[in-house]
């Protein structure tokens, strides 16, 4: 059997494959409540219908602040646990595990009033200048992860991934180009590693489960952050118990990015070798013999597709066929299989 097909275990979870679908987000809270609706039923259940052995919901927002836009999914209070766990369930009945982005836009956000940041410096000058977050801000925020993280567990998620890329709240954090900040917060990459290092421990203290960091590896800028700093910062996660570190990259300041077929998957071989991690290999892996060429190089644990599945919600039937592996469709679609 292929690697991409072989079960897959992490923590106390294991998954029937190494095919992940990467959070994306669909915009698509019709009462802007944060509120999961039918289409996120509709949308997440197909993938698992198509074999996905872990979908991971798009970024969901801790704050209502936090939200990247008016339609964003929220869990930041426990209304939103009913509709979290129709999805769950509904991923759970077509065995796939069901995981959930846990995220904060910072000065990304596009919603009303005052949006947060670590410095009072504007993503671009389409976007409005953030309010910097004072140390009281930082503690409610780390709450509100922890908090979240508690709902996802009553949800019925599986996974948790904390989301530290795409210039998003911790990314901003992370990165010197963001943060500009002179107390503990800021400065040395410890003190920048410092937002997401609560963040960790809190959730880890109540969250048994796997847990994902994604990260964008490379800032494509003059003094940005690249793979090699973020290989420190895997080992600080790896001691708290990080499990995998999802391995993206860009979206953090306005620069330029040529992407090529697996552009990315260098950073994820980066940060598994340097920092012993196990590591989530994502953009643009199209097909079944890319993914299983990075599985079995071990530049990467497992695969993550986003556009991909967009497009093909049962690619990894295709992805079957390139690599001479059987799987078995669920019954109702067994008489596709049948070539007479």
């Amino acid at each position: 059997m292929a690697m991409l097909f072989e079960p897959y275990t992490i923590r106390n979870l294991t998954l029937k494959n190494r095919i992940a679908m990467a959070p994306m987000c669909m915009y698509s809270c019709l009462e802007e409540d944060g509120m999961a609706g039918d289409w996120h039923r509709v949308h997440y259940a197909s993938r698992a219908v198509g074999q996905a052995g872990l979908i991971i919901l798009e970024a969901t927002a801790v704050q209502p602040q936090g939200r990247i836009s008016p339609q964003d999914l929220g869990i930041w209070g426990d209304d939103h646990i009913e509709g979290l766990r129709s999805i769950t369930s509904l991923i759970h009945q077509h065995g796939a595990a069901a995981g959930i982005q846990l995220a904060h836009a910072g000065r990304k956000s596009e919603v009303e009033g005052p949006i947060q940041a670590p410095s009072a410096i504007a993503f671009s000058n389409d976007y409005q200048t953030p309010v910097e977050m004072s140390r009281e801000e930082i503690r409610e925020t780390v709450l509100a992860f922890v908090e979240a993280s508690k709902r996802a567990d009553k949800a019925g998620f599986d996974l948790l991934e904390i989301h530290a890329a795409h210039g998003y709240l911790i990314n901003e954090f992370l990165s010197p180009l963001s943060n500009r900040r002179t107390d503990e917060y800021g400065g040395s990459a410890e003190n920048r590693y410092r937002f997401l290092r609560e963040i960790i421990d809190g959730v880890r203290a109540i969250w048994q489960g796997p847990l994902f960091v994604r990260i964008s590896a490379e800032d494509y800028s003059e003094g940005g952050m690249t793979a090699e700093l973020y290989t420190e910062m895997a080992v600080w996660m790896k001691e708290q118990g990080v499990d995998l570190v999802d391995v993206s990259s860009g979206a953090l300041v306005p620069a330029p990015i040529h992407p090529y077929p697996g552009y990315q998957v260098p950073f994820a071989e980066t940060i598994r070798q340097g920092a012993a991690i196990q590591t989530g290999a994502v953009g643009l892996i199209t097909n079944g013999m890319q993914a299983e060429e990075i599985l079995q190089n071990k530049r990467a644990d497992l695969i993550l597709l986003g556009r991909e599945l967009l497009r093909d919600p049962y690619w990894p039937y295709r992805a079957a066929r390139e690599l001479h592996t059987e799987i078995d469709p669920p019954v109702q679609y067994s008489r596709g299989w049948t070539y007479k």
